[in-house]
């Protein structure tokens, strides 16, 4: 039988570096327990509600974020706010596949618009590596607005 995962990220804002993702991701945040939210509220001020009424210090109220892929399938990722400082290169990062079933220079181009509209939201361009088939079709690899690394391939 198989597993579900989450991944969990270290953060120094996680509600920041969770709405980031949420972005880059195409999820959603979930809305606090018990709440039904209607389509256009903002599940962000419904937290920020639930944590007030349920008594949640408002210096408390950024110690943790989640997203969800809202299709059901993709692992919940949950951002926990820790003090310490990102040292050196993350042992474990995300690979975001945003050229699914293409290849060549249509690929490449695909990852680079992919490439502008993330740093469009706060991420930062490190390196483009080329096609050299049959081993790598080509990625670019990317920080995250917190220098988490990760891949667009």
């Amino acid at each position: 039988m198989s597993r579900h995962i989450q991944v969990t990220i270290d953060a120094h804002g996680p509600r920041a570096l969770s709405s980031f993702w949420r972005d880059v991701l195409g999820y959603v945040h979930p809305g606090p327990p018990g709440v039904d939210l209607p389509e256009d509220a903002d599940p962000l001020a419904a937290w920020d509600e639930f944590l007030a009424r349920v008594g949640v210090p408002e210096e408390q109220r950024n110690t943790r974020s989640a997203i969800e892929d809202p299709d059901g399938p993709g692992p919940r990722v949950f951002f926990q706010q820790v003090p310490e400082d990102k040292v050196a290169k993350n042992r474990v990062h995300l690979d975001v596949r945003a050229a699914p079933g293409l290849q060549g220079e249509e690929r490449m181009a695909a990852l680079e618009a992919e490439c502008d509209r993330l740093v469009a939201l706060g991420a930062t361009r490190v390196r483009r590596h080329e096609p050299t088939p049959p081993m790598s079709a080509g990625h670019i690899v990317m920080t995250d607005p917190e220098g988490n690394e990760f891949c667009l391939d």
